[in-house]
């Protein structure tokens, strides 16, 4: 493995970062405080526990899924798409370094940057509400698991998409409201018998059930079950990115 390769490609994305450091880092977590301030201390004090936990904790790990399905998405997009746009692209496809590197570079990058903002977002809520975090290992581990499958979810859509429009088209349209609608606000256990269970084909819910459970050790759907998803939405993701890299899908044209 070219290790020089993978940390070249992970500096400069993770110094393009620095340079943009209002955007990509401190933007994401004024936005993120302002739905602790106005859902968590000014409605929430006026809604009733749920599961026992009070309503402006329990939103707590559903909000830093939103941000961070988000931010994933959308570095790892933003990372692979502007190479082809100025045409640097062929500079790592032609060099010694092997397709499973370039994506280790890109996807590595943009997922630490989740990771840093997922932790930020966490750190900020103990300014607004009481959080306990019941497994500390779990929930570090399903944020990181997290923030690399919609990593390659990005890195897939920053290969597919042609233009900034359509950079943009899925995480708009399709991800923020598979979060909205996986509970990131509510338990599902909310909903009535129909809706609960077609949200079960969301495969949003099982995230932000398993990042829950590791806070208030309570979940939506089975903690086996969560993890069962990540995997193999991941797996499938690294299948698309390995047929891309052998048909060079829009990447040799």
């Amino acid at each position: 493995m070219n290790i020089h390769a993978i940390k070249a490609i992970y500096f400069f994305e993770m110094a393009r970062t620095f340079r943009t450091l209002l955007q990509s880092i401190i933007s994401p977590v004024i936005s993120t405080a302002l739905y602790f301030i106005v859902f968590g201390s000014a409605i929430g004090s006026r809604m009733v526990a749920i599961e026992g936990v009070s309503y402006g904790a329990f939103i707590v790990p559903g909000l830093i899924m939103l941000t961070v399905l988000m931010q994933s998405v959308t570095n790892a997009s933003f990372g692979i798409y502007f190479p082809k746009f100025i045409g640097t692209i062929y500079e790592p496809l032609s060099a010694p370094v092997s397709y499973f590197e370039i994506v280790v570079g890109y996807v590595g990058a943009a997922a630490t940057k989740s990771f840093v903002i997922g932790l930020i977002i966490l750190a900020t809520s103990f300014l607004f509400v009481p959080v306990q975090i019941a497994h500390p290992f779990w929930m570090l581990g399903f944020l990181l698991l997290t923030c690399l499958s919609f990593s390659l979810l990005g890195f897939i859509i920053g290969i597919w998409a042609r233009n900034f429009e359509q950079l943009n088209l899925v995480p708009s349209l399709i991800i923020t409201p598979l979060v909205f609608l996986g509970g990131s606000f509510y338990s599902i256990s909310m909903l009535p018998p129909f809706w609960q269970t077609a949200t079960l084909f969301n495969p949003i819910v099982y995230l932000v059930s398993g990042f829950r459970w590791s806070f208030f050790d309570t979940a939506d759907v089975a903690v086996s079950y969560s993890l069962a998803a990540i995997f193999v939405f991941s797996v499938l993701c690294v299948s698309v990115i390995s047929w891309i890299f052998k048909t060079g899908y829009r990447l040799k044209n």
